[in-house]
């Protein structure tokens, strides 16, 4: 319970990664806020596909093993023996946002454990994989290594509600028009 109240806070934790359990959700583009601004309003873009790096997290001071979007790497690095120097061992200090499961939109497919293909975020499935706690977080930027997975690639959702709003104030525009009309320009007689 009290998680939900935790989404989008950044919280900083200790502890050392588990990278023989791995998850992979994909397919992901990376978050650049600088190449975003460049192609602001192309059709098309220059984006490379790849995979989120998901990996189990034991917290030592919690106890506790979450998991960690460490970030994004190219579809040809998503195999961890082509990042070597990217899989930090030991303990470390680790600042993330947290993050809670997601529903299955329309259109995007189920998540796949047996292939390691993830598509979107289902805490209690990649926990009940894992052998973690259904907490997650998306790990900043500043944990990013050279070799390894960017980090820094929460991506805030918000609700889109334009049509609504359209819908609305059109509505009672065209109510006010067509009621000021009948008080002011088609005046019945008798009135």
């Amino acid at each position: 319970m009290e998680l939900k109240n935790l989404e989008y806070r950044p919280v900083k934790v200790r502890g050392h990664f588990d990278h023989s359990r791995e998850l992979y959700m994909m397919p992901r583009t990376m978050v650049d806020p600088a190449r975003e601004a460049r192609e602001a309003g192309r059709i098309s873009s220059s984006t490379e596909s790849g995979a989120y790096v998901v990996t189990p997290f034991h917290c030592t001071d919690l106890g506790v093993t979450i998991l960690v979007n460490r970030g994004f790497v190219p579809k040809k690095k998503v195999n961890p023996e082509t990042r070597q120097k990217g899989q930090v061992e030991g303990e470390v200090d680790l600042v993330g946002m947290v993050r809670l499961t997601e529903t299955r939109k329309p259109f995007v497919p189920e998540n796949n454990p047996e292939r390691n293909h993830w598509h979107y975020r289902d805490l209690e499935a990649m926990a009940r994989i894992t052998g973690a706690d259904p907490v997650f977080i998306d790990a900043d930027f500043q944990s990013t290594v050279p070799g390894g997975p960017i980090g820094g690639q929460t991506r805030v959702t918000l609700r889109n509600e334009h049509m609504q709003y359209i819908v609305t104030w059109y509505g009672l525009c065209a109510a006010t028009s067509y009621l000021w009309f009948k008080k002011f320009l088609h005046r019945t007689p008798g009135m």
